[in-house]
């Protein structure tokens, strides 16, 4: 079986590590949880800074650890993205990235430097010290030094928690590009579930050392058993492909099997897959479609479930025609207003959406 096993188990002072786990060898995976739930310790063991005492870890059958066996870090394939760029000071740009990218046989060499200060956006840094460089730029030189080892593997950990806000919006594009123009398996540890939800395909979800869920991104943010649909900026994904652009109001139409939604006018091109994240938050549920009204984003959708979030709110997991699903969060006096019932079919009334890619 082609893809990363893992199965760890270690016994810190006073906390037990105990996961497994399998991945395919492609697209970006989500490591998810709170501070302190072992998303780091795990990326350090795959990358083997850390020897667990018990453990089996592969990538594509080849074994990196197991029983006695354990392979050196240098030796295995892998790029390391930490939380802070840890680039070398007294060294150009050019010479970080050169740095990675002599490190490989030529022969071995999948990635070319100029190609990935193109993708990256780094051609204007390239003559300048790393001292000057800011948060955002400093990790894009070490995401592209990361790449230009040519890894079979890439392990970012936490990479935009030290940037601000805007700061984080100028990166997140170039990380959104990485699986797409180079098809590197990627893990990517966070506590945001906006990053997971915008970056990453497929998500592990930590609690307290154990693997408490492993699926779809899109799945799991919405399934009402986790802790993630109770968070104040619980949201969901879905997907569709642009159909139409509307150049009166500036808008690009997204199709569905269940319907179309309508975003800020992107120019991307008509058939391309496109994302969009709503927070449940910005979801009103109706039971008769409106036409008066400025909402111009109305989804048939099929209630499945709902949970009771505190005193004066729940949230509802709602199915559409195609099978997405997505979150509405309302006021339990909403709910029993409604008569909310498994099964029952509503309009969604979706205020916001954001397309994430």
């Amino acid at each position: 079986m082609t893809g990363l096993e893992v199965k760890l188990q270690h016994q810190f002072d006073e906390f037990e590590l105990d996961v497994s786990f399998s991945v395919p060898a492609c697209g970006i995976t989500a490591l998810f949880g709170h501070s302190g739930c072992g998303k780091t310790s795990i990326l350090r063991a795959i990358a083997g800074l850390l020897k667990t005492q018990q453990g089996t870890i592969s990538l594509n059958n080849n074994i990196w650890q197991k029983s006695n066996f354990f392979l050196a870090a240098h030796k295995r394939p892998i790029g390391y993205v930490f939380q802070e760029a840890s680039l070398f000071s007294h060294m150009s740009v050019q010479q970080n990235l050169e740095y990675g990218w002599q490190q490989v046989p030529h022969r071995q060499r999948r990635l070319k430097l100029n190609d990935m200060v193109e993708l990256l956006g780094i051609s204007n840094l390239l003559k300048r010290t790393t001292q000057h460089l800011s948060g955002g730029e400093r990790q894009r030189i070490a995401i592209a030094r990361a790449l230009l080892t040519s890894p079979e593997l890439l392990l970012m950990d936490e990479p935009l928690s030290a940037l601000d806000h805007d700061a984080k919006q100028t990166i997140l594009p170039y990380l959104e590009n990485l699986h797409d123009e180079l098809g590197i398996p990627s893990l990517y540890v966070t506590h945001d579930p906006n990053e997971a939800a915008r970056l990453a395909n497929q998500m592990i979800l930590l609690v307290d050392g154990k693997v408490a869920a492993l699926g779809a991104t899109a799945k799991l943010l919405t399934r009402l058993d986790l802790p993630l649909a109770a968070y104040d900026d619980a949201a969901s994904i879905l997907e569709g492909i642009i159909s139409a652009h509307d150049s009166t109001y500036h808008l690009t139409w997204i199709s569905m099997d269940s319907g179309r939604i309508a975003v800020s006018r992107e120019n991307y091109p008509i058939g391309k897959i496109a994302r969009v994240q709503i927070q449940a938050r910005d979801v009103s549920l109706s039971r008769k479609f409106h036409s008066d009204t400025s909402i111009i984003n109305i989804l048939p959708v099929k209630v499945i479930d709902t949970h009771d979030i505190n005193e004066s709110q729940l949230i509802v997991q709602l199915e559409l025609l195609d099978g997405q699903t997505i979150l509405s969060r309302i006021t339990r006096r909403s709910g029993i207003t409604l008569d909310l019932k498994e099964g029952m079919h509503l309009y969604a009334q979706v205020k916001s959406v954001a397309l994430i890619n």
